[in-house]
């Protein structure tokens, strides 16, 4: 077949793509037309960069080399051109869904903790997520992880209505089905329940429209047992999320809610007594905390009246998720 002559002055003047490996791999790379070895090759550059760029490249075939470039067809610069314009659809769709397990520096001495290090800040402000309620004033929010009943649950909910203080209850499908009289009264004292959830899977992993129906399963088995028609608050189970997830249920209406203070307290097999649960809170307490509390630990629910009475001592408040200043 008679080559176009035309098409090989526009070869040696072609753009390609200049664009990250993935969003969790800073090295960076672009696709050439290796003449020496005819072929295509990956060309990884270690330089930090941010976004995605175009860059020219000219002169990549040697317009002196004719034997050289008979492999070069029309239908090469065609699938060359194609390949150019799904690369970076691609490093878009991976960096939306790239897993972040939420993690925070802790607080000491009644500092703030921090997310700055953690690599998803951008992620989590843009969604309206929530980790720290008002700073400027002494104003906690207490949340409780409900994945299923170990007990515990009843005299957590006692010492939260002899101190009238406000919590909400992140509960899943299992939660819901197994607990109904719990739900109940978790509503009629005043408290929020929030979703968790129905099967308490790794929402990275599954599609939009999963995501979709295992918040749906519980806002609509919650609204049926306990009569709590909205449900506003989600915390993504086990603390995976992604861009997209926080922006799946951020469509659906909901705040994603992560914490400020907690400690490993939902191991069920490791019972270290009520001073131990009640040191960590009160060694990371700062203003506009969210704590995060496990109900299926009997060290929290032995402690929690303690760490109330000692929050309040030293000039705390208590406040429910409603009256978080808005975002």
């Amino acid at each position: 077949m008679k080559q176009d002559p035309i098409l090989y002055e526009q070869l040696s003047l072609f753009s390609i793509c200049f664009a990250p490996i993935s969003s969790a791999d800073c090295r960076l790379g672009f696709y050439i037309i290796d003449r020496r070895v005819d072929k295509l090759s990956w060309k990884p550059v270690n330089t930090l960069a941010q976004g995605r760029m175009w860059i020219t490249v000219m002169d990549m075939l040697d317009a002196t080399r004719p034997e050289r470039r008979k492999w070069i067809t029309p239908w090469t610069f065609i699938c060359l051109s194609l390949l150019l314009m799904i690369m970076p659809i691609q490093s878009t769709l991976a960096s939306s869904d790239h897993p972040y397990h939420f993690g925070f520096k802790k607080s000491k001495n009644g500092q703030l903790p921090s997310i700055n290090e953690e690599g998803f800040k951008g992620i989590v402000d843009r969604h309206g997520a929530v980790f720290l309620g008002d700073t400027s004033k002494k104003e906690l929010y207490l949340t409780f992880d409900n994945g299923y009943e170990n007990g515990y649950t009843a005299s957590i909910l006692d010492t939260l209505l002899a101190r009238k203080v406000p919590a909400i209850f992140f509960v899943t499908g299992h939660y819901v089905k197994d607990q109904p009289e719990l739900l109940k009264r978790m509503a009629a004292e005043g408290h929020l329940i929030g979703n968790h959830s129905w099967s308490h899977p790794d929402m990275t992993t599954i599609p939009n429209a999963k995501v979709k129906e295992e918040l749906t399963k519980v806002k609509d088995a919650v609204a049926q047992v306990a009569g709590q028609k909205e449900m506003r608050y989600l915390r993504p189970p086990r603390g995976i999320f992604s861009d997209r997830t926080l922006a799946v249920s951020k469509e659906l209406g909901y705040t994603n809610v992560f914490w400020s203070v907690a400690y490993r307290d939902w191991d069920t097999k490791v019972i270290r007594g009520w001073k131990f649960a009640y040191d960590n809170v009160m060694a990371q307490l700062h203003p506009g905390a969210v704590i995060l509390l496990h109900s299926v630990s009997k060290d929290n629910a032995d402690a929690l009246g303690a760490i109330i009475d000692e929050a309040r001592k030293q000039g705390y408040e208590f406040k429910s998720l409603d009256q978080l200043p808005p975002r």
